[in-house]
């Protein structure tokens, strides 16, 4: 292994770190002593790459994201149905698993944090504007083969993001009124009109 790579396994081993930690105690109670144990690093080595928590914070954020609905990208969703495609992003949009829960734990974080910090907000501003890409990219793509009818993308992107947002937290509320399966098809049910598909949540 270069020593490049070895930087980069480093890194990547140091943000895993730390969005569990975040995710389990709170940005607010992490120091960087707590992340740099349980990535198994220097305390020094972790300052190297992040200098400090607000950055680890950020590129933590950032990390947990990119590794989100790896299966709706290019290569894993050639060929797969536009409905389909679209439901697998709504999965991942919703905290439908232990890791997804983990990813919304870390977003709960920096709604909080946006409201007194302005890099926080933007970062959550640019984050909000790559998941209504990633839902308008599919709904075009729908419109695009014949599957979805024509539509008012962006608005449909909104309300997609609104939907997610609004019952996944009644999810990881142990809401008893909407579970995953609420949350899923009352999303699904609420889009198919503007999409002209059937209002059943597709098969995965």
């Amino acid at each position: 292994m270069t020593k490049a790579e070895r930087a980069l396994e480093t890194r990547e081993r140091i943000l895993k770190a730390a969005c569990e930690v975040i995710a389990e105690i709170g940005f607010e109670n992490i120091s960087m002593r707590k992340v740099a144990e349980h990535a198994g690093v220097s305390k020094a080595l972790l300052h190297y790459h992040f200098d400090t928590r607000e950055k680890l914070f950020a590129e933590a954020m950032t990390h947990s994201f990119a590794q989100t609905g790896t299966d709706t990208e290019d290569g894993a969703a050639a060929g797969l149905p536009a409905s389909v495609l679209l439901a697998r992003i709504l999965r991942s949009m919703l905290p439908t698993d232990e890791e997804l829960r983990q990813d919304w734990k870390l977003w709960q974080e920096l709604w909080v944090r946006a409201q007194r910090d302005r890099t926080a907000r933007h970062l959550a501003v640019d984050l909000y504007d790559q998941l209504h890409s990633w839902v308008t990219g599919a709904v075009e793509r729908g419109i695009a083969s014949g599957e979805f009818k024509q539509c008012d993308v962006a608005a449909l992107g909104t309300l997609v993001l609104a939907l997610c947002d609004g019952l996944g937290i009644r999810v990881m509320l142990d809401d008893p009124r909407v579970d995953l399966a609420t949350a899923r098809s009352t999303i699904w049910a609420t889009i198919a009109p503007f999409l002209g598909v059937a209002p059943e949540f597709p098969e995965l």
